[in-house]
């Protein structure tokens, strides 16, 4: 190294790291050797999409958000899968994160189904993590439910949305007679009730995010629950904000909830300050030696200094 000239500090370099100080022309060479390592720092994440909108009259629960792991602690990420790899990212550099709306639930007017819940995703150094919004519920006009992060459930013993592989499960068709069948969750699949939430203690206590909501009945069937979702049946439930649960079912001739919007949470090393574009809602804590940021709505860029 020593024939290019030293402008400051002596560098040192090695197979992971380049520190000190470095001329334009060393730096050039490094890169061109593949020796010049950037800088980074790892990200854990808890992803959760929008949830889908439960049917109208009688109708199915819709599908929690689509749930997405890598905080390492975790047991699991959405749909009974492993949590995923902890990603890395460049300070200095912008990342976009976009959190996704709950679906809307469907109007007794038209008989329609439920809508599904919106994306959320996390761009990082390598690519970009994305969970798909929940499934909508079934309905008199179409019974099926739509797939989703979790599907939504079938009014009577239609198809029900199915589940997308490592986010969530289906939704329910076996409910009997014509009533509406549970969303499915980020923790199991729906039935009457709507699918469990899954667990996470990324923010430092243990939370369930992304359940079904619960199927819609006639006057005679038993209220259901909405798994961190929207209970339906008379009362057709609103899935719970930033849990990215589904909207509850409608009851008879009843419009049905809408679906709970998502979050995007972000635990780092507490040695660095994140900074969060306008388009964002976010606050952050400490937890020991890391820090964590939770966003609750918008789209728009974050860098770490």
């Amino acid at each position: 190294m020593t024939k290019y000239g030293y402008t400051g500090n002596i560098p040192t370099q090695s197979n992971g790291n380049n520190t000190g100080v470095f001329s334009i022309t060393e730096i050039n060479k490094l890169i061109e050797n593949g020796q010049w390592t950037l800088q980074t720092l790892n990200v854990e994440y808890l992803i959760v999409a929008g949830g889908g909108g439960g049917g109208s009259d009688l109708g199915g629960g819709g599908g929690g958000g689509g749930y997405r792991s890598s905080y390492q602690s975790d047991s699991y990420s959405g749909g009974g899968a492993s949590v995923e790899s902890v990603v890395k990212v460049y300070p200095a550099t912008n990342y976009n994160v976009t959190i996704g709306g709950g679906g809307a639930g469907g109007s007794a007017s038209g008989y329609t189904r439920g809508a599904s819940g919106s994306n959320s995703s996390f761009t990082h150094k390598d690519g970009t993590v994305t969970s798909l919004g929940g499934g909508g519920g079934g309905a008199f006009s179409n019974s099926n439910g739509i797939t989703g992060g979790s599907g939504g459930g079938a009014r009577g013993n239609y198809t029900p949305g199915s589940g997308t592989s490592g986010q969530g499960f289906a939704g329910g068709n076996d409910r009997g007679g014509d009533n509406g069948n549970g969303g499915g969750g980020a923790g199991a699949v729906g039935i009457a009730n709507g699918g469990a939430g899954q667990y996470s203690t990324i923010t430092g206590s243990s939370t369930p995010r992304a359940g079904g909501g619960g199927g819609g009945g006639d006057y005679d069937a038993p209220a259901t629950a909405g798994g961190v979702g929207g209970g339906a049946n008379a009362n057709a439930g609103t899935g719970t904000v930033n849990t990215g649960g589904g909207g509850g079912g409608g009851a008879v001739n009843s419009s049905a909830g809408a679906g709970g919007s998502g979050v995007v949470i972000l635990r780092y090393p507490n040695t660095y300050t994140i900074s969060v574009g306008a388009g964002l809602t976010a606050t952050t804590t400490t937890s020991g030696s890391d820090k964590i940021t939770t966003l609750t709505a918008g789209s728009g860029n974050i860098s770490f200094s």
